[in-house]
């Protein structure tokens, strides 16, 4: 594992999806498709979330006492509970470039952490550091691939009569 190169990921999707979404106005941020699904302002918060509520804190976890049992956490749920899509879109993206950014910082000063380092999980298979950091990565590029979709969606909604085949 390159836990470097992985880390540069990390800070390269913050940077990738501020670009991406840039312009982007309210209302179309919390748009959601007919057929479901989270808006993009829903995902953005989301990871803002994950970034302070859950890899940080389970990598650290891991990393100082891999024993320690892990509180449950519900991503789903606080979708819901915490208002996601009633949230400022622009301050939300400033938050999770926050939160991207002192992860970052951290992570680097991990020097030669202890990837193989195991956590015993309840009914799950174990996992390891790098599994953690490496999920982080998977975790960024499966929420782009539905910020990708939503765009998608959007193309879609806003040429009614028209067909987006051509681009497939």
């Amino acid at each position: 594992m390159n836990p470097d190169l992985l880390i540069g990921r990390l800070a390269f999707f913050a940077r990738g999806l501020r670009h991406l979404l840039e312009g982007l106005s309210d209302s179309d941020a919390r748009w959601r498709p007919p057929d479901g699904g989270w808006s993009i302002l829903e995902i953005v918060c989301h990871l803002a979330v994950e970034d302070r509520d859950d890899f940080r804190v389970r990598l650290e976890s891991l990393l100082k006492d891999p024993r320690k049992v892990w509180v449950p956490i519900d991503p789903e749920g606080r979708v819901q509970e915490q208002g996601f899509n009633e949230q400022n879109f622009q301050k939300a993206l400033q938050q999770f470039e926050m939160e991207r950014a002192r992860n970052i910082a951290w992570l680097k000063t991990l020097g030669t952490a202890m990837w193989t380092e195991v956590h015993e999980r309840a009914g799950k298979d174990p996992i390891r550091g790098g599994d953690l950091l490496a999920s982080w990565v998977c975790h960024d590029a499966l929420h782009l691939t539905q910020v990708a979709n939503r765009l998608e969606k959007m193309a879609e909604r806003d040429a009614p009569g028209f067909s987006t085949a051509y681009a497939r």
